[in-house]
């Protein structure tokens, strides 16, 4: 799409000229009131936030203010995903991975950045990569080395040995000397990973506490992690000022997540209504991140990607009972946010998520806010990102219909804003 860039409107007596640039629309969705803002014109100092909003229509600025125009559009939030893999190439699966050195997965993380930047998403929660490649990634776009989203990165991820998160795909003769990085197997080991993760850039702690859909030799609702030990990693996290996220299909599994502190349950697959009981009661906020859209990539496209037929029979089984427990954990009030386990489908195809969100029983403004509001709220971030309010990164995306009235308009943007430059 091409955006109008403009300079040199007129300058009214007394209008401050703080601002560098000025972003106009036809309309603006306002995600902190849920309501549509007419002819909305966001001012944006030299530091990529947003200093002042007012009414296109009457406001003036000064020749020094550079406009962005995008007459005919609506205005949104830069979109948060709580849970992508940017290292993750979903047409490689299985033992295929076993076909590329160790450095390929750093490499393609910048294209899966560069994607989903362009489909929409600002900011993005990396649960867990090797080689931290995305701590490394999130260094290249803040330095001007590379092109894509704010990254909020977790490094390893904390898990069991022979758990999800440990490497189950290989035989013990291939078994490197000592554990994996992040494997853990007793509180204290436990504690030290997640200080270890913070040492080197982790700004979330990722744990696997039941066993998963995409590893060899577990299932997907089987506990892996103890609550004490879940507890552990949550108050050593929280002590040094990092969230959790768990990765918990289980019910079981779920249930001592909340119990311990965690801040996020990722994927939450099999949550029984106790489970959700303790969500919506937890006086600390809990919040779920399901990925309830990617199971028609994978069941469609992923034995051709090498995906291994017992990883897709553990696909088939949840991923209806996930959706239906999406509707069941949201109409008994659990706090949401989006998220699309990204890098299991490609990155750039994550915006059809909300659409599933909405035929699982949101409304499509709950949808957005799901990926701006909340995520921002879950994140800790609220001063930073989602929303278009004063204070907060120009982090902004435009489309040419209305979201609120076909959600679907989120699966192709029309543009795209990071820190007051367009970007898409």
């Amino acid at each position: 799409m091409r955006v109008a860039v403009l300079t040199g409107a007129a300058l009214l007596p007394g209008t401050a000229r703080a601002q560098t640039t000025v972003i106009t629309a036809d309309k603006m969705i306002d995600v902190l009131t849920g309501k549509t803002i007419d002819f909305p014109a966001v001012f944006v100092g030299s530091d990529g936030r947003i200093t002042s909003m007012a009414d296109a229509r009457t406001v003036k600025w000064g020749s020094d203010v550079t406009h962005i125009n995008m007459s005919g559009k609506t205005l949104l939030p830069g979109l948060i995903d709580m849970h992508v893999h940017l290292d993750g190439p979903a047409d490689i699966g299985g033992y295929r991975g076993l076909e590329f050195t160790d450095s390929f997965w750093g490499m393609t993380a910048v294209g899966s950045a560069q994607a989903m930047l362009k489909a929409g998403f600002t900011t993005v929660r990396n649960v867990g990569s090797s080689n931290r490649n995305d701590i490394g990634l999130k260094q290249a776009i803040q330095n001007g080395y590379a092109t894509g989203p704010r990254i909020v990165p977790a490094g390893y991820a904390l898990g069991a040995t022979g758990g999800h998160c440990d490497s189950t795909f290989l035989p013990p003769s291939l078994e490197k000397s000592g554990k994996e990085e992040g494997i853990a197997d007793s509180e204290d080991e436990l504690r030290y990973q997640v200080r270890r993760q913070r040492k080197y850039g982790a700004e979330v702690i990722k744990v696997c506490a039941t066993g998963g859909v995409f590893s060899r030799n577990t299932e997907p609702g089987q506990q892996q992690l103890s609550e004490r030990e879940l507890r552990v990693i949550a108050d050593e996290a929280h002590q040094w000022g990092l969230r959790v996220a768990a990765h918990a299909h289980g019910a079981e599994g779920i249930k001592a997540a909340i119990k311990g502190g965690v801040d996020t349950i990722e994927h939450a697959s099999l949550v029984d209504d106790e489970g959700i009981k303790l969500a919506v009661a937890r006086p600390r906020p809990v919040w779920f991140s399901m990925d309830v859209y990617n199971t028609d990539y994978t069941q469609a496209e992923g034995a051709k990607n090498g995906v291994l037929e017992d990883n897709l029979r553990k696909d088939r089984e949840v991923a209806q009972i996930q959706r239906d427990n999406f509707r069941k954990a949201h109409k008994a009030g659990v706090r949401m946010v989006f998220a699309s386990d990204a890098g299991v489908m490609p990155h750039g195809l994550v915006g059809g998520q909300f659409k599933i969100m909405v035929q699982y029983g949101m409304t499509a403004m709950e949808a957005i806010q799901a990926a701006t509001r909340n995520a921002a709220q879950a994140l800790d971030r609220e001063k930073d990102v989602g929303a278009i309010a004063v204070g907060r990164f120009a982090d902004i995306i435009a489309v040419d219909g209305n979201p609120l009235a076909d959600v679907r308009e989120l699966e192709s943007v029309d543009a795209v804003i990071k820190g007051g430059k367009v970007v898409q």
